[in-house]
């Protein structure tokens, strides 16, 4: 069932989610808008609904477990060349593995990593903390206590994900055929 929301309400959402840098979880909306949290999906699609009618430049995205205020997918190019912003350098091979890696097998050390690669992954580590994809999640309780790393909400973000459970499945790789002897 569909609740009609009045217009004071949408520009509270508005406000609120125009003011929050990282996505709002529907449980913390529903604090701050003194309504029950099993109405704010919905509060929250009339409230996309709204803007698309408004012929917004704006939409509301969920994203990285709650919602976000964000440019309309149309105008990024628009606002690509006006702002000058240019796509960062691509990710090496090398660090969109690591990256995969870390994605589905989090919390993982760097040592788990680059036998999983067999080959040293420090560089594409610091590359994908530097673009904060990834972080430092812990330690692992093991001689040396190595750092865990796992995948950040900026990951979510950029790849447009509510949460990891979106990742793709991994393919079967297809059982060892070969016979010894």
């Amino acid at each position: 069932m569909s609740l009609q929301y009045d217009l004071m309400i949408m520009r509270k959402v508005e406000a609120l989610l125009f003011t929050q840098k990282d996505p709002v979880s529907s449980d913390q909306l529903a604090l701050w808008l003194d309504m029950d949290p099993r109405h704010i999906p919905d509060l929250l699609e009339s409230f996309g609904q709204y803007l698309q009618s408004r012929q917004s430049g704006l939409c509301v995205r969920q994203i990285a477990g709650g919602y976000l205020l964000a440019t309309a997918p149309d105008l990024s190019s628009f606002l690509d060349e006006r702002l000058g912003r240019q796509a960062p350098e691509p990710l090496s091979a090398a660090a969109w593995e690591v990256l995969a890696i870390i994605a589905y097998k989090q919390p993982i050390t760097r040592l788990e990593i680059e036998a999983l690669r067999q080959t040293n992954s420090e560089r594409a580590l610091d590359t994908l903390v530097n673009r904060e994809l990834i972080e430092q999640v812990g330690r692992k309780e093991a001689p040396g206590r190595p750092i865990l790393y796992g995948t950040t909400v900026q990951f979510l973000k950029e790849f447009g994900l509510d949460s990891l459970e979106q990742l793709p499945p991994l393919p079967l790789l297809p059982q060892d055929s070969s016979t010894s002897g």
